[in-house]
Parts: structure tokens; sequence; C-alpha cells
């Protein structure tokens, strides 16, 4: 059942009700039980935090920064904070040193809070440009300090510091003040064109978003949730805090790269996560049928074709499946979908909201064959995460993002962009009056960049206004269209569409190298390493046929003529990619200029 307590009494309100029940896990070592807290010991630790802010002097609607990957002290110093009304900002836990100084130094943060080493290295070599920072908070005892350093101290060092009561009347008093359109948190976009920007979050926000979401889903406090998405991301922090406020159970995934054997340990009920993740798990199912024995082969491909009448057909539609349909995949969903879901870690699956970026329709499409409930949506840091998704017991379309929340306003305007507004939509951004002022017109309608349309009650998107691409026949191109279409394919990991300004449409694509190397050797390929073997002319005919066979249902002016394969992925090192993992075009456009002007030298 929902709890909607404000965010500075939810944890504490939580215990009263769950006690020693478990509220959040985390992995110990590889192979052994997860350590646990309790709603009893979150709570006191929470308290704990709040008073030691107010040992340092913490005023109302101050400003703290979390700087750490994934931990449970991140949620302990993110409600301590709410519990004496500060602001939280959370930072990515690769951002470079000039975003934490940006960051850092633009909303004036006087503690922050670093995970391990590389965040504790990256906030230590910024600090004499940061003149607001008086403390840093230390999360990993194994994190080795400065010989300089005499402003650090470590976590346990800082909860001490709140042991007693003697705040307990202002803590009281400050949380009994709350008005609803207080800061809870400034977000931080990644910032695809340009310099990021804070995004303004209220508890008004959060308030509106707990209700509105949970006549949607089936959440209750019998659910394990996996996180694996940074707390940073709107999408997981809003998702997480409104699992706290059901009672789950959070499993919180320390590393990304450890997110599959955590499934096969903790086997959770729920887990938001990107399209980026199920397009590797489409993968690996594809790589394991295609190296199976041929009856195995045939077995996989007839479970996933009837799993896909049956959920994607007729079940998402609202329609009953006719009788041998119904049970030829009651006999699969006993024996080879089991066993998928069973390798994943994933037989428990109740629902797993996606969103973050354009979802492949065959990738979407292939997770409900396998009955998953993925719950696929739509949203913005500057929506609180979502504006629209599946709804729980309304028809689904493939290929569609939901249906929009009760708790927002949206109308198609100009150019077909969404507008949007409601208490769930953003005021505007930290210290950026002219930037709130483009996004949010004189009527109050934010501007969110992305077009679509409504049909049959669900909202699909169809391209983001500053990503098009304009030929120079004058075509426009929608890049993410042609990108969701290629990334299913096996070979390719991932790929980045060249077209503006351009004659015709090329392609950037990072391989899958394993498939690739493994394919050229059955051919008699012979390279020295990858370099070569992304050069070798038959390698690229290869993909390129591949691509073509893909593309057949776009216009001829979108399809993809020339292509690049890369012998490196593309990196946040070399600000390829946001701390979300989106491309930066601009950046990739300059750094692969020498690539991208082959393509196009004969022509």
């Amino acid at each position: 059942m929902l709890n909607n307590s404000p965010l500075t009494r939810i944890v504490h309100e939580q215990a009263k009700v769950y006690g020693e029940r478990t509220a959040m896990m985390y992995p110990a070592e590889p192979g052994q039980p997860w350590n646990t807290i309790s709603w009893r010991e979150f709570s006191e630790r929470v308290t704990l935090v709040s008073n030691a802010l107010l040992a340092c002097g913490i005023g109302i609607q101050e400003k703290l920064a979390v700087f750490s990957q994934n931990m449970p002290e991140c949620l302990i110093t993110d409600f301590g904070a709410y519990g004496i009304r500060a602001v939280t900002i959370p930072y990515y836990a690769t951002s470079s040193a000039a975003q934490v100084q940006f960051m850092t130094n633009d909303a004036g943060v006087r503690i922050i809070f670093v995970g391990e080493q590389y965040q504790y290295d990256t906030m230590f070599s910024v600090m004499r440009m940061c003149p607001t920072v008086e403390r840093i908070i230390i999360f990993s005892r194994e994190v080795v300090k400065d010989g300089r350093d005499n402003i650090s101290v470590y976590f346990d060092e800082f909860l001490a510091s709140g042991q007693g009561n003697k705040f307990a009347g202002e803590i009281t008093k400050r949380q009994e003040g709350l008005d609803d359109d207080e800061l809870c948190n400034i977000l931080y976009t990644s910032g695809t064109t340009g310099q990021s920007k804070g995004v303004l979050l209220t508890y008004r926000m959060y308030h509106a978003a707990f209700p509105a979401h949970d006549v949607l889903t089936t959440l209750s406090d019998k659910d394990i949730i996996m996180n694996f998405l940074p707390f940073t991301h709107v999408f997981e922090r809003g998702w997480t805090y409104l699992c706290i406020s059901h009672g789950c159970t959070l499993a919180v995934n320390l590393r990304p790269q450890d997110v599959q054997r955590s499934l096969r340990e903790v086997h959770p009920t729920c887990m938001a996560a990107v399209p980026r993740f199920w397009e590797k798990v489409y993968s690996g199912v594809q790589d394991k049928i295609a190296s199976s024995s041929p009856v195995q082969r045939r077995l996989m491909e007839d479970a996933i074709a009837v799993g896909r009448k049956y959920n994607v057909e007729y079940k998402m539609r609202g329609l009953v499946p006719p009788l041998p349909i119904r049970l030829k995949y009651k006999f699969y969903e006993n024996t080879v979908i089991a066993l998928l879901k069973k390798t994943l870690g994933l037989e428990n699956a109740n629902f797993f909201p996606t969103a973050g970026a354009a979802i492949a329709p065959e990738v979407e499409a292939f997770v409900h064959s396998t009955g998953i409930n993925m719950v696929a949506g739509y949203g913005l840091t500057e929506s609180l995460a979502t504006v629209s998704c599946d709804w729980t017991g309304y028809n689904k379309t493939v290929g569609s993002v939901g249906r929009v929340l009760k708790s927002v306003t949206l109308k198609i305007g100009e150019n077909n962009e969404i507008l949007l507004k409601g208490d769930t939509i953003t005021k505007g951004y930290y210290r950026q009056p002219q930037l709130t002022a483009q996004a949010i017109d004189q009527d109050g309608w934010f501007h969110t960049g992305d077009c679509g349309y409504m049909k049959n009650g669900e909202l699909f998107l169809t391209d983001r206004i500053k990503d098009l691409f304009k030929t120079s026949n004058g075509k426009y191109i929608s890049p993410q269209a042609l990108e969701s279409k290629f990334v299913v394919d096996r070979y390719i990991d991932e790929i980045t569409i060249i077209a503006d300004q351009h004659k015709f449409v090329s392609a950037l694509i990072i391989p899958n190298y394993p498939l690739l190397e493994e394919w050229a050797r059955k051919h008699d390929i012979t390279f020295a390493d990858r370099t070569e073997l992304c050069r070798n002319e038959q390698v690229v005919r290869m993909v390129m046929s591949r691509i073509e066979t893909l593309q057949q249902e776009f216009a001829h002016y979108e399809q993809v003529k020339r292509i690049t394969l890369l012998p490196e992925p593309f990196s946040m090192a070399k600000g390829e990619l946001t701390n979300t993992l989106k491309i930066k075009r601009p950046v990739i456009a300059e750094n692969y200029r020498k690539e991208i002007d082959a393509m196009y030298a004969e022509d």
C-alpha cells in the first residue's frame, strides 16, 4: 500500500510499519549472501545523518552533493538531508573533474559526499577551485586520503557526530514547516549539447508523482527491486523513492557491470532499465540460438514465436488467444521460457519499467514474447521521469510509450512538439532564467523538444526536434529511428547515424568485436588487430549487407549508403558519451571527422 508521507519523514514512517524487515540489501563478496539493512536501521541512520548535518550548521535549503556509484549510503544521505530540508545534488560516479567543479560552484555546495577512490580523488583535485566546499565525507573506508587532506572524514565518523538526540526538536520543527514548493533536488542534465543545466525538483513534484504512479502499478511490499541504473538518473531516483513508498526491498547493485550476476543472486521481481539492457539480453539470446543444435534452435525459435502470438498479438491487445496457442504457450512457459528466465535471474519477474531512449520494436516484442512485463515509458528529468507509460489493465501497442499520467496535461504543439503541464513538471533551471524562459512559455507549457502524436489513447514518439538531420538535398532524417532499427543486429554493438548537410546517410559502427572476430576466423580472414579487422572489405560488406536487410522499410533517401567500422568503442573519457551513455553527436562528428570525410570523399 502506498505511503505518501513527505520525503522528510517517509523512511521513519515505513520503519514504524516494517521494523526488522529488510529495507535494503547490497552485495558482499561474489557468491556470498548479500548484506542487509532493516527498516529500523535505515531510519536510525537517516536520523544520524540529519543530526550530523545540523551539527555542521547546515541550514534549510542549503546545497549538499552526493558523488558516488550506487551504495546504500546514497539513500541514507539523501533522506537524512531531506529530514532537515537541505537540498541534495547527485553527481554521476563517472563525472569528470571539470563537470564536478562546474556543478559544485554553480550550486554553491558546502558538503560533498563521495563514494570510492575515483570520486574522492576527483573531488580533492578540484578543491582549490571550489571555495564553498567545507568538508568531504567518504562513504568507503577503503579510500586512501591525500596526505594534504585536513577536511575529509569517513562516513562512520560523520555518523558518530550525529549520536545523541540534542537536535530532535529542530528536526521536528523543520519537518513541520515544510513548504511543498521548496527544492528537494537539483539534477544536472548530462548535456548532449553544451553545458549542463540544473533541473529544479521540488517536494510537490514527488508528492504528486507517487499517487499518479500508484494506480498504474502492481507494486507491493513483497517486491524485491534491483537498483541497476544510477541513483543520479531521474528515472532510477523517482522509481526507487516510489518503491520505498510501497515498502519494497531494495537490492542495490553497486556496479553496472555486475548486474547479470546480481540478477541471478537476488532473483528480483522488478527493475528499472534502459533499452540498452534489453538490447544486450536480446543479442545474447540470439547468439545462444545461433550456436545451438538444430533441434534446440527450432524449439527456442518456436517458443519465442508462440510467445509473440500469445502475448503481443493477443494479450497486449486485450484479446483472448485461441485454445491451441494457449496450450502451446503454457508448455513453453513451463519449459523453454522458464529456463530462459531462470538463466537471466528473472523467473520471479513482476514488471520492468523501461525508458530513457527509443526501444527497438523487435526488442520490445521479444521481451514481451518471453512473458516479461516490460512497461515502456517516456519522460524527462524535467518531468520527474514519467510523462507516460503502459498502464496495467489497458491495451498496449509495441512502439508506443504508453498512456499519459493523469497528473500530467499534454498537448501537441507546433512541429508536433510535445508540451507539458502539471504538478510533476519542473518550474525551471537553477540560476538560469533565460533557459527557463526558453523552455516554459508564457502560458506555462513546458516545451520538451520531442515530437510525437496520440493514437487510441497512446503516445507515440517520432523524433527529437534538435536531433533531426537535414541532408544537403533538403531531406529530413531522424537518426534515432534508424539507430533503434539497426542496434538489434547481433553484429552491431553501437551505431551513430551521419547525415546532417551531407548528400546521403552514412553510419559509424562499433561492432560486437567477439562475434565479428569469430565470423572472420570462420571465413579464413586473417587480421593482426581490430583496426585491420574493421578495415577488411569482406567484413565491411558483410555488415553492410545486414544493414541493407534491416533498412528496407525506410525511404531511399533515409537509407544508409556507407558505413565505417570503428576499432574502439565510444567513450566518456573522450567526451563522446554523456554520463547516461547518450551519444554527443557534435563530439562524435569532430572526433571522427577524418573517417566521416572519407565516406563522402568520392562524391
